[in-house]
């Protein structure tokens, strides 16, 4: 079976918080007038990437992997799961306050595994800010009653974003995305959230969306100041070399930024898969003679065992995450 870099076309989501960059910037198609998310790499039942290239054109990568064989997600690799979620996020207003469990907790309780997460902040309007965390004084007792009495947003840690900076979201910090901000975010292969409080907003029913409140409260952890700003790196982070930076490493996923101007190689050796998801500009990938087109807003998969690739451009911005 012959390797090469798969184009691929994401599932997209309409929620009521999403707006029209995606659409407008980002050449992403769904059926309304808005569009919440883009998952550009998905192995899931809930939403699926579809390859646009090459032999396996139209089918699901999940229907590659399968002929293919687990290896090329990397060598070895028994999960019982494609391990990663990678979506563009286009928060036009604020999303819901929440929480994400641990693997231990959501495999007990969810039958479903936990959540880490990373944000990459492509975009983000003057002003624009997220929840990350809580405020020093949490315990588990005052932050229910600030929620019974409509209180809760007094309790949150707030912070002021832009674009370029990166954010690390372990199991539970309770977070949300702000108004105003585009976001590539790449996360464990795991669709359990808890959502705290929504604002008293309707969803698109009309009704209130439900919340998680006493699940959340089991699996909230009051990180520190100083833990809290561990986890956040500027958009200022120090690049590895003339065209690379590591935005993230944990057991979860190792996400590099790769600011090309000229040439930059890429390895997709054995031991894992690279997903590319480029944030700016346009572009080739070069691979074994051959050229594929890439623009602001595409990801391609790179199977594992495929080898090396060059990125080429006069300007362009590169995601790319590995297991």
């Amino acid at each position: 079976m012959k390797l090469y870099p798969m184009k691929l076309i994401p599932a997209t989501k309409d929620i009521i918080w999403g707006g029209r960059r995606l659409i407008d910037g980002y050449h992403k198609r769904g059926d309304a007038e808005r569009l919440a998310e883009s998952w550009e790499l998905t192995v899931r039942p809930d939403g699926m990437s579809v390859v646009a290239n090459g032999e396996y054109a139209t089918r699901t990568l999940g229907e590659f992997i399968d002929a293919a064989g687990a290896d090329v997600i990397g060598k070895g690799y028994d999960g019982d799961r494609f391990p990663l979620l990678i979506k563009l996020i286009d928060a036009r207003d604020r999303l819901s306050i929440q929480v994400h469990p641990s693997d231990e907790y959501a495999l007990k309780n969810e039958n479903e595994y936990g959540k880490t997460e990373m944000w990459y902040i492509v975009e983000a309007d003057e002003g624009a800010e997220l929840v990350f965390g809580l405020s020093s004084d949490y315990t588990p007792e005052k932050f229910k009653a600030a929620l019974d009495a409509g209180r809760v947003e007094d309790m949150l840690h707030r912070v002021k974003v832009h674009a370029g900076e990166v954010y690390f979201i372990p199991s539970g910090l309770v977070h949300a995305i702000g108004a105003g901000i585009l976001i590539c975010e790449i996360q464990q292969n795991s669709n359990v959230t808890y959502r705290v409080y929504d604002y008293n907003r309707p969803g698109a029913d009309g009704k209130p969306r439900p919340l998680h409140v006493n699940k959340a409260l089991d699996v909230i952890v009051n990180y520190t100041p100083a833990e809290i700003e561990a986890l956040r790196f500027s958009r200022d982070v120090k690049p590895r070399d003339d065209s690379s930076a590591l935005l993230a490493a944990c057991d979860k996923f190792v996400v590099t930024r790769y600011d090309i101007c000229g040439k930059v190689t890429v390895d997709a050796d054995e031991t894992s898969f690279v997903s590319l998801t480029f944030t700016d500009g346009d572009g080739v990938i070069v691979f074994d003679g051959c050229e594929y087109e890439f623009t602001k807003g595409d990801t391609y998969f790179l199977p594992a065992g495929m080898g090396r690739a060059e990125l080429r451009s006069d300007r362009a911005v590169a995601i790319a995450a590995r297991i």
